[in-house]
């Protein structure tokens, strides 16, 4: 497939306010959106930047290019780019990262919580849980529990913090009941590897499993934002849109063949895809952009949000519902633990 073209991108990140003194942590940096909000962290003047990934090869190159990226900037003092190891498919190395965090820094101003799998088979993680729920949501959770310190931190140093997450379009269709409101709570307990197996296609297990991930993302930011009012601590919520990334390459791989349907859908979404630093406008701005205030979404503008400039966007029904909301925030105690705010 042809790469599309980048389109507003660049004007976009010029825009961007400079990020000095700052302190950013983005999980799921090696590739794709991660890879660009590290990298505009860096040409926008960030203090530190804390790459939170896994031990990999892809990792180090990652890091690599970030730290070549930084060197050849233009302008002022150079940022301190870092790797924090944090597997978010295990809560012990998750935890791991977070100690690290707190002993090397006393601050954090944004909290990107970016990383993501999809449509991956249906097996356990070492803790018991989904494997795509652990990735997506659960260690997102114990991130912000647990650094929520630092985070307030920040707000005394320098008047506002911000937690970011990272949903899709694939939230609308969560729920696999006709009156389900969205999120299911065998999902978000120990039953890895026992959510439904590995048909494939937008409407198989894999695909359903990812969907319940995504809508625990956006219930997740509905929750906090609520909780987080009266104080300068943001919440803030954005979707990609239909972006050319190392996951979009892989949703393609694993719905080409599953139907008839299947193949009139990716046809479609081929036509609509742009470009990843296009893609990566909505994320951008719910961490950087002055004017974003707790509760904010950020999505693309044309055709249904699949593509175009970052605009701001109203809930949809299934991310405003206070029983998802509630749900979440019970299932996810119990996988790691009490967060009062």
């Amino acid at each position: 497939m042809t790469e599309p073209k980048v389109i507003w991108f660049p004007a976009f990140e010029e825009a961007l306010p400079s990020l000095e003194g700052k302190t950013v942590a983005i999980t799921g940096c090696t590739q794709g959106i991660g890879l660009i909000v590290a990298k505009s962290c860096v040409k926008k003047g960030a203090e530190n930047v804390l790459l939170l990934n896994r031990s990999s090869e892809r990792a180090t190159k990652a890091e690599e290019e970030i730290k070549a990226f930084n060197a050849n900037n233009e302008g002022g003092k150079k940022t301190n780019v870092e790797t924090i190891p944090c597997d978010l498919q295990d809560f012990a190395s998750v935890r791991e990262a977070i100690a690290s965090i707190c002993a090397k820094y006393d601050a954090l101003d944004v909290l990107c919580n970016n990383a993501g799998i999809a449509l991956v088979p249906d097996k356990a993680t070492k803790d018991g849980y989904c494997v795509q729920m652990q990735t997506n949501h659960l260690s997102h959770f114990l991130l912000v529990k647990d650094l929520f310190p630092l985070l307030q931190k920040a707000t005394e140093l320098r008047g506002e913090a911000r937690i970011v997450h990272h949903t899709s379009g694939a939230r609308r269709n969560a729920g696999t009941k006709p009156d389900s409101p969205g999120l299911e709570a065998p999902f978000l307990e120990k039953n890895g590897g026992n959510l439904g197996g590995d048909s494939p296609g937008w409407s198989g297990a894999m695909a359903k499993r990812y969907q319940q991930s995504k809508l625990a993302n956006s219930a997740f930011s509905v929750a906090l934002a609520k909780k987080l009012e009266g104080t300068n601590v943001k919440a803030v919520l954005a979707a990609p849109g239909i972006t050319s990334t190392g996951m979009w390459g892989h949703a393609l791989s694993k719905t080409q063949q599953a139907s008839f349907g299947d193949r009139i859908m990716n046809a479609i979404m081929a036509r609509l895809v742009q470009s990843g630093p296009d893609g990566a406008m909505p994320i951008l701005r719910a961490c950087f952009d002055p004017a974003t205030e707790n509760g904010d979404f950020f999505e693309p503008e044309k055709w249904s949000n699949a593509y175009g400039p970052a605009i701001k966007v109203e809930y949809d029904e299934k991310t405003a519902n206070p029983e998802n909301a509630t749900l979440l925030w019970g299932k996810s105690e119990e996988a790691v633990g009490k967060f009062d705010i």
